[in-house]
């Protein structure tokens, strides 16, 4: 018994007449015994069939007889079960596949219809544009036969018939010529091209006959109908010319040459051969041959210069009525601590000196003041350092009025007659303020009189100079040195347009780690807004971001107002001004041509040098030492300051060169150019990053850290000292006079010689003279006494002595004793 497919077969083998017996059962249905003999096949009705009408049918369930043996009345009704949701599940899928049958067919009669719709209207197009111009040219050879016949006298009509037998009329072709012009190819193709179709066949295509080119648009057919409208009414009419204002610059290339000529390339590079001048469309002309081809097509040349690009930069005119009120710019200058920024801490309310390292200022600050009275004041805090001379030079410059603040218990310094300088080159007033006089050794009449040197008078003393008594510490005379300043601001009268461009100065510029280049600008003119597009120095952005004094950030910052400007591309430098432009392609043009124009003044400064400067120059670097250093600093005034300072320490023999100075942290780049160089870094309130201290490490290179100039500038003087050649004198200790010459085997020629003053040691050095000139200058081979060698000789004595490889000695010769001693040297 064997199962196949879920049918059971029964096979019996009897005697060599028997045959194959098999029975299938399916479903428990029984079907009829099929017996297979070698004779005939018969077919033999199913067992338990009664009669002919039950063949077919399925056995009852309960019937055991009707059923497959070993199926139970359980799993025989759950195969019918199974049986009856399988045909239910069949049906339903077929539903549902004859139901998404029918929906794509409606679909594709849909798109059909709609490809077939949009085919007539594309061929119900061409048919028109097609009749169109047939209609056109019928007109158009009408109006041609019309004026031929006019131009042409009547002939007559017999001249027109031809004789029997002789040529035919002109005006009527022979048919072999209406055939050849039929079978003539169409134009722009050759007689044996190929018009197979090539690509895919599109219904268009099919619909309109085509060969599968692109239709002609309608500017296409017009300008066709208007030449052959031109060609009917007598040729073709000339294009005016167009007259152009060409901008011409320093340099142009040909294929930007013909484009704002609005001339073909080729015309252009033609013209130029013609002139003898073989060049290509990117190589570039000069603008005297560029004039000239210019004015060879007919167009106006204009000359342009590179600096035209800051053009841009409008230069707004105010007018008097759109002029406001604005605070005044108040600059706190003065000697180092002589108390300007705990002045200014005093006003403010602040701590900005205790933070300070070293108790001194080494920073430009600026920060805005509210007064009692509610007057604004905006004030730019300078370093009284000697280092610092440029800040405080661009102090005076963006100020209005300079407070020149002076110790009551010292007297006017350096750097306060400097502070005085800057003032007058500024032309800004003064306020002398009077600081310290809570010391008792304070003494104001001091400080007023040393002023007069300085051409300083002050209303004490019947000037016109305010002078004002205060304390930072106390607090005393603060007022007064206000209303001082609010009057002093009254009489300037000092006003500005709000409502135009942002223009301002940078006051001072930084690296920050997180937040990039950052520049204090104090503005001017106008009202800088978060978004404007600006270009300051050799740098240009967008406003990111506005930081007040407070720290806040703010929207906008009008005239007389110090802010952070954050989301410039690189670190200005201090004394930069800011513009406000319309477009960022505008500020980075501008800012290209400031940096190109930078570097060309850089390199024809270090170029400008004739043969003899050249000569000393190389015979100068061979005497004088270098020591070349580092520089990075927080802020762009310090390490401009700090460089300043490093320029001025040497002298003939020794200089400071400063490599790189630069704003931010000391990274490995700087690493790398100090060890090139074998250079020190220094590091003026910044810190090197982790990958920069591993590759110091690495290849040895020193960095040091400061946070107060002072240090700095002398650590540098003391390194710059030790590359001074020590300083060598002689120091004469004794003479000697020979009396007699003896001659010594294995030793030469022996001078027998009295101290005459003095003591002569071994060690010494020597210089025999004859005649008081110098002839031999050398050390001594041997010093003896009697029989002994000895160190030294003193003065009276007899002793014996010898030169080192050196024997012409004679009687009468004198000998000088001396030592050398060498002094360290160091820079003032």
């Amino acid at each position: 018994m064997s199962d196949n497919d879920g049918k059971k077969t029964l096979g019996v083998r009897g005697g060599p007449r028997a045959g194959n017996v098999k029975q299938s059962f399916s479903h428990g249905r029984t079907k009829n015994v099929v017996v297979e003999t070698k004779r005939k096949r018969v077919v033999v009705p199913k067992p338990g069939a009664g009669n002919l009408a039950g063949a077919g049918k399925p056995a009852p369930v309960g019937d055991p007889s009707r059923r497959p043996a070993g199926i139970s009345d359980a799993e025989m009704e759950r195969r019918m079960k199974a049986l009856q949701a399988a045909k239910a599940r069949e049906g339903e899928d077929a539903a549902r596949r004859e139901a998404e049958e029918k929906e794509r067919e409606v679909e594709r009669q849909r798109r059909r219809d709609d490809a077939e719709a949009k085919e007539r209207e594309e061929q119900e197009r061409i048919e028109a544009l097609k009749a169109k111009e047939e209609e056109d040219a019928r007109q158009r050879r009408a109006a041609e036969d019309a004026a031929k016949q006019a131009a042409t006298p009547a002939e007559p009509d017999a001249a027109r018939v031809a004789p029997r037998g002789g040529p035919a009329p002109a005006s009527t072709p022979r048919k072999q010529d209406r055939d050849t012009e039929t079978k003539r190819p169409a134009k722009g193709k050759g007689m044996g091209e190929d018009h197979r179709r090539t690509g895919k066949l599109t219904l268009n295509q099919a619909l309109s006959g085509g060969e599968g080119g692109r239709q002609k648009s309608m500017a296409a057919m017009k300008r066709k109908q208007e030449r052959n409208r031109q060609k009917a009414m007598g040729g073709t009419q000339e294009r005016e010319k167009i007259i152009r204002d060409v901008q011409l610059p320093e340099t142009i290339s040909v294929a930007e040459l013909a484009q704002r000529m609005a001339e073909r390339v080729a015309d252009v590079v033609k013209a130029l051969m013609n002139n003898d001048m073989m060049v290509t469309q990117n190589q570039a002309i000069d603008a005297d041959t560029a004039e000239l081809i210019i004015e060879e097509f007919g167009h106006r040349v204009v000359r342009v210069s590179d600096a035209d690009v800051e053009d841009v930069i409008a230069k707004i005119e105010d007018k008097a009525e759109d002029m406001l009120p604005r605070p005044p710019v108040i600059t706190i200058m003065g000697h180092v601590d002589h108390g300007k920024t705990s002045l200014l801490d005093a006003i403010r309310d602040a701590k900005v000196q205790s933070g300070e390292a070293g108790g001194i200022t080494q920073h430009i600050g600026a920060y805005q003041v509210k007064t009692a009275g509610g007057s604004v004041l905006s004030f730019l805090d300078t370093p009284g350092h000697a280092a610092f001379t440029s800040m405080r030079s661009r102090g005076a410059q963006v100020t209005d009025i300079v407070v020149l603040v002076v110790a009551a218990d010292d007297a006017v310094m350096p750097q306060t007659i400097e502070a005085i300088n800057h003032a007058k080159a500024a032309k800004v007033p003064m306020i002398i303020a009077i600081n310290k006089i809570d010391k008792p050794s304070a003494n104001p009449q001091k400080v007023r009189t040393d002023l007069l040197q300085h051409e300083i008078v002050v209303e004490a003393m019947s000037g016109d100079v305010q002078d004002v008594e205060v304390s930072a510490k106390t607090g005393k005379g603060l007022d007064e040195l206000l209303e001082a300043i609010a009057l002093q601001a009254e009489i300037l009268e000092l006003k500005a347009n709000p409502n135009r461009a942002a223009e301002g100065a940078v006051i001072e510029a930084q690296l920050d780690v997180g937040r990039g280049p950052v520049a204090t600008v104090l503005i001017q003119k106008g009202t800088l807004r978060q978004g404007d597009i600006f270009v300051v120095g050799e740098q240009y952005g967008k406003v990111r971001a506005l930081i007040n004094d407070k720290g806040d950030r703010v929207k906008k910052a009008g005239p007389s107002v110090p802010v952070e400007v954050l989301g410039i591309n690189g670190t200005p430098s201090a004394g930069d001004v800011l513009n406000v432009v319309d477009t960022e392609a505008q500020a980075r043009e501008i800012a290209e041509y400031r940096a190109n124009a930078a570097k060309e003044k850089r390199a024809a400064a270090g170029a400008a040098v004739t043969l003899d400067q050249l000569m000393a120059q190389a015979k100068e670097s061979k005497n004088v030492a270098e020591m070349p250093i580092l520089v990075k600093s927080d802020v762009q005034g310090s390490a401009e300051a700090i460089s300043q300072a490093m320029e001025k320490i040497g002298n003939d023999e020794v200089r400071v060169r400063v490599l790189h100075s630069g704003v931010g942290a000391i990274t490995e780049s700087d690493i790398s150019l100090a060890e090139a160089s074998g250079a020190p870094v220094f590091g003026f309130n910044v810190r090197a990053n982790a990958p920069a201290r591993q590759s110091a490490n690495q290849k040895g290179v020193e960095i040091r850290y400061y946070s107060v100039i002072y240090d700095l500038v002398d650590d540098v003087k003391a390194a710059a000292s030790g590359l001074l050649g020590n300083e060598i004198r002689e120091k004469f200790i004794g003479y000697a006079k020979i009396k007699e010459v003896f001659k010594v085997t294995g030793v030469g020629n022996v001078a027998g010689c009295l101290v005459t003053e003095g003591i002569a040691r071994r060690s010494a050095g020597v210089r025999l003279l004859r005649d008081d000139v110098v002839i031999h200058e050398g050390t001594l081979k041997t010093l003896k006494r009697f029989k002994d060698e000895v160190k030294e000789v003193q003065s009276g004595q007899e002793c014996g002595m010898a030169f080192e490889r050196y024997d012409d000695v004679r009687p009468n010769d004198v000998i000088e004793i001396f030592e050398r001693e060498e002094i360290v040297r160091t820079l003032e």
